[in-house]
């Protein structure tokens, strides 16, 4: 039997209904979700050529300090090979979460292999984690599928994992996203454990981070700032639209 046009249309847009009517989100809770800090490391950091080593640095290490302004996500952290050539976490991020656990990992390539890693996981009770790592196709990627088969919810901030190309980086994502991992910004990751600007943490909290971590958001805020305080409408912009 031959279908037309017409009819491949219709059965495609029953489908894209009956896909969009059974869709749920799950949204990110600051009271059952982990930030998991996987193998950010002096010595891995260079086989990072996805993005500019400024910019990446700058990534890893806001993403490294959501704890600090969400105190209730508890904070997991594992390194492998940490005597070898991987190196230590930076100093910067130790000293931000002296009493979490950090898992150092002595061959297990996957973090989910090592017993004592596992068990720091379960001892939070939380069932969404969010994680990023070096290198995106290996200690990333490899945990996320390792989570989501034992059946946590999780979430992969995209731009603060690196590994050595761009290609690979893509699809590294494209498998995690296949696996129902959330492949998400590290802005979204924010406004979704805050919710709402009036909450606590809220604004009041959030804008000293969002100043030193994502400027360009921040020089929005730091813009409206300026103008509500010293602004002044000059001839032409009294008639704009607003």
């Amino acid at each position: 039997m031959k279908l037309g046009i017409s009819s491949l249309l219709s059965a495609a847009l029953l489908a894209s209904t009956a896909v969009a009517d059974s869709f749920s989100w799950e949204r990110l809770e600051k009271n059952n979700s982990v930030l998991v800090i996987v193998d950010h490391q002096e010595g891995l950091f260079n086989l990072v050529h996805d993005y500019d080593p400024i910019v990446f640095k700058h990534n890893m290490m806001a993403y490294t300090s959501l704890g600090t302004v969400f105190p209730e996500v508890p904070v997991v952290i594992t390194t492998s090979a940490e005597t070898g050539p991987n190196g230590l976490i930076p100093e910067e991020i130790r000293s931000w979460y002296p009493n979490a656990p950090l898992i150092r990992r002595n061959g297990e390539v996957d973090a989910w292999d090592d017993p004592a890693f596992r068990a720091a996981i379960r001892a939070t009770n939380r069932t969404q984690i969010i994680i990023a790592g070096i290198v995106t196709d290996v200690c990333t990627a490899f945990l996320a599928r390792s989570l989501r088969a034992e059946g946590y919810s999780v979430w992969a901030a995209i731009e603060a994992s690196g590994t050595t190309s761009s290609s690979v980086r893509d699809i590294a994502n494209a498998q995690m996203l296949r696996a129902g991992v959330n492949v998400v910004s590290l802005f979204a990751i924010l406004c979704d454990l805050m919710r709402d600007w009036r909450h606590v943490p809220g604004a009041e909290e959030l804008y000293p981070w969002i100043d030193k971590w994502m400027p360009n958001y921040a020089y929005v805020a730091r813009a409206h700032k300026n103008a509500a305080n010293n602004g002044t409408v000059v001839p032409g912009q009294k008639d704009l639209p607003e």
